[in-house]
C-alpha cells in the first residue's frame, strides 16, 4: 500500500474506531507529507507519521498491485484508558486492534512497535507497523501526544508518559 492510501485507509478505519472521535491528515511539510491526527473521546491527541516500505523486488516506479488474502479475524480492542489516561504503550495496542479488525483482506498482521514482535530492544519511537499480504508495509511512528485542552508542541517525538 502506498503511502498516500495507507494514510487515507488508516483515516477512514480510525473514524469509525470507539474512543476516537476524530481522525485527520497531518503533514509537517516535506518533511513529513504524510500523517494522522488522532484525537480521542477523551480530547487527548496523538500525531503520527505514515510511511511505507515497498514489497520485495517493487519499485515506487511501478503501478500498485494490490494482493489481498483473507482478512484477520476480529481480535479484542484493548482498553486506551486503563488507569484514567492513555499513554504510548496504549496507544500502540489499540490502534494495532483497530487497524486489525478493519476487515481489509491486503492486511497479514499488524503490531506495535513496543509489543517485542518485531524486535528484541526496546523501542526508541512508539508506533504500529502493518505487515500486507504484498509484503508491503505501513507505519505510523508517533510523533506528539497532548492531553486534552493541550496542543502540538514544537518538539519531534515529544510523547507523554500520559495522555
Amino acid at each position: 500500500m502506498r503511502p498516500q492510501r495507507f494514510q487515507d485507509f488508516v483515516i477512514k478505519t480510525l473514524a469509525k474506531a470507539p474512543d476516537v472521535q476524530n481522525a485527520e491528515a497531518w503533514q509537517d511539510g516535506n518533511r513529513r507529507p504524510y500523517g494522522v491526527h488522532v484525537a480521542f473521546s477523551s480530547g487527548a491527541q496523538l500525531w503520527a507519521t505514515v510511511a511505507c516500505q515497498m514489497p520485495p523486488g517493487h519499485s515506487w516506479d511501478e503501478p500498485e498491485v494490490p494482493v489481498t488474502g483473507e482478512p484477520l479475524a476480529d481480535a479484542p480492542v484493548p482498553d486506551l484508558y486503563e488507569g484514567g489516561k492513555a499513554s504510548p504503550l496504549r496507544a500502540e495496542a489499540y490502534l494495532a486492534a483497530v487497524l486489525a479488525n478493519s476487515g481489509s483482506a491486503e492486511i497479514e498482521r499488524t503490531y506495535g512497535y513496543s509489543d517485542g514482535a518485531t524486535t528484541t530492544r526496546p523501542t526508541a519511537h512508539p508506533g504500529v507497523g502493518v505487515v500486507f499480504h504484498s509484503g508491503g508495509k505501513g507505519f505510523l511512528l508517533f510523533e506528539q501526544a497532548a492531553r486534552a485542552g493541550q496542543g502540538k508542541g514544537s518538539r519531534a517525538f515529544d510523547l507523554q508518559d500520559a495522555f
